[in-house]
């Protein structure tokens, strides 16, 4: 083979499985902080460098998180959330985009849609009615804001000053891995 490593399917495999037992472990050892969380800028660096596979991380993470806490609207939300973190990220690599202030930006935006997401499927799809939809909807998002906020502020100080840094040590683990 002339020097050059093979790819491996099971290295592959290890490594979806390793990102997301990371994701878990990260969000359970923040769990006794209410929406301080690491989950986003976990996924959003796993899409960032490993592409698709960041993606899968984010599926696998998802899949387990029911197993944990149990089944809820909010597993929805997840599946559509999470994935996209990931792929929106995998863009922005993609795209070449390495500014630090625009990829905080895109995990600040994609943080504030997760309030409007959750709180679209907890009142479209679980209220049974649809009578005063926007009304409703208005004072379920409202009643969440104290969280949102938290979730922002977080990743506010968390992409900029991980986002760079631990990208580049993840290049490297991608480099010597796959």
């Amino acid at each position: 083979m002339n020097g050059q490593r093979r790819k491996s399917p099971a290295r592959t495999i290890a490594l979806v499985g390793i990102m997301a037992a990371t994701v878990e472990c990260g969000k359970l050892a923040l769990s006794f902080l209410p929406n301080v969380e690491i989950v986003t800028v976990l996924l959003a660096l796993y899409g960032y460098v490993f592409g698709l596979l960041g993606v899968m991380a984010a599926l696998v993470f998802v899949s387990i998180e029911p197993l944990i806490y149990g089944f809820g609207t909010w597993v929805i939300s997840y599946y559509i959330y999470w994935p996209a973190v990931a792929l929106v990220f995998m863009l922005l690599a993609k795209m070449k985009i390495r500014n630090r202030w625009v990829i905080a930006s895109f995990g600040l935006l994609l943080t504030a849609c997760f309030g409007v997401l959750s709180s679209l499927v907890d009142i479209g799809l679980f209220s049974g009615t649809y009578d005063n939809f926007w009304y409703r909807f208005g004072i379920y998002y409202a009643r969440g804001i104290a969280f949102y906020a938290t979730q922002i502020i977080c990743n506010a100080v968390l992409f900029p000053l991980l986002f760079r840094y631990l990208s580049g040590k993840l290049e490297k683990i991608k480099n010597q891995f796959l």
